[in-house]
């Protein structure tokens, strides 16, 4: 497929990504191959022609570049890296559809062998707005890796057909298993997904992204139990003033601060890790007995929290109330969350505390002032 007289290269690999090496008409590129662990190694070759084909058939100019970002035809997607991710639509296989939603459809699929899945928003329903909160995950998408947030394949920009395409986490979401399959999470299988989550938070956090909506339906699992963090559709950047404004999420995870459309920071992630931890230890939707709108009045005016169960490990209870405390500065942050779910998760050990039954008192949720 190559003539190695033009190409040249060399691999460099981690633990999910590849970075090869490319001599091209005496100039040294590189090329990053994401999530490369899940890879076949046939699609190495189809993905660097597709980068010598991008790169090297027509040179542009800068300007020439630039009139590309605003070809109205697609959706502008900020082109600050030289990462190659569009997608090529008939590159795409779809097999069955595994979710659907107002303004989308969920589908496994292959791409170039590899088992994907594929977003694809409603033509009818793509609007300015949902635009605008398509091109945000793309462009946050594409700048993460992690081992514990969902690996971003690429993107199809061109409309009417935009989709975004991502590796295929054959666990589903932690919200479906949960409430839909009805599962219960052992305590150390619980610390587990927890400090996997806390670890994919704590590398947002750190790379100045606040996911601002993060619950148990944007949470997925792998075929080996590993949870990573999904959806970031209402994602953003932090400002360099360190608070945003604007209320988005979904009520019952959401921070008081952010149902005020106060000012915040990444402290409202935090408040929502607490939530989805209680759901992961109770198997229960936050506030089920109010609405999301009821549920979200009490928390801002009576700081209304789920119940703790009584049965629940202390460090555990003590952490659900750090997570959740009305004023962000008092929360912890990702790194000191993970430290203390290690303790607990060492104190615990592999034949932890194992919850065969869903505990039955204390999920009703109460007033609980702070």
């Amino acid at each position: 497929m190559f003539n190695l007289c033009h190409y040249l290269f060399t691999m460099s690999i981690d633990w999910n990504l590849m970075v090869f090496l490319i001599v091209l008409c005496g100039l040294i590129r590189y090329v990053l191959i994401q999530h490369a662990f899940s890879v076949h190694f046939k699609c190495v070759a189809f993905l660097l022609q597709a980068w010598s084909n991008h790169h090297s058939s027509s040179p542009t100019s800068d300007h020439e570049k630039s009139k590309i970002k605003y070809d109205p035809d697609h959706v502008a997607i900020p082109n600050d890296v030289t990462d190659v991710w569009e997608i090529d639509p008939k590159h795409l296989k779809f097999e069955n559809k595994v979710a659907s939603g107002s303004y989308g459809d969920l589908y496994k699929g292959t791409y170039y062998g590899q088992e994907v899945a594929i977003k694809i928003l409603k033509p009818e329903r793509v609007n300015s707005d949902l635009q605008k909160e398509f091109a945000q995950e793309v462009y946050i998408m594409r700048k993460v890796r992690h081992k514990n947030v969902v690996q971003f394949i690429g993107a199809c920009t061109k409309l009417p057909s935009l989709c975004i395409v991502t590796e295929f986490m054959s666990g589903g979401s932690v919200y479906d298993y949960l409430h839909k399959q009805r599962g219960v999470f052992k305590l150390p299988t619980l610390l587990k997904a927890a400090i996997d989550v806390s670890k994919g938070m704590n590398y947002l956090h750190q790379n100045n992204i606040i996911h601002r909506d993060l619950k148990a339906a944007n949470l997925l699992m792998d075929e080996n139990e590993v949870v990573k963090v999904a959806d970031f559709g209402v994602a953003r950047v932090k400002a360099q003033t360190g608070v945003m404004t604007a209320e988005t999420g979904t009520y019952r995870w959401m921070a008081p601060e952010v149902i005020e459309h106060k000012p915040y920071d990444h402290k409202a992630d935090v408040f929502s890790f607490g939530i989805v931890l209680w759901e992961l230890l109770t198997g229960k939707l936050p506030y089920e007995y109010l609405t999301p709108l009821q549920a979200a009045v009490g928390v801002v005016q009576k700081e209304l929290r789920p119940t703790i169960p009584k049965n629940t490990q202390p460090k555990l209870a003590e952490l659900l109330e750090k997570t959740w405390k009305q004023d962000p500065a008092l929360r912890p942050d990702f790194s000191e969350i993970i430290e203390i779910l290690q303790q607990i998760a060492k104190e615990v050990g592999d034949d932890g505390e194992c919850r065969k039954e869903k505990s039955s008192g204390g999920f009703l949720s109460v007033l609980r002032r702070k």
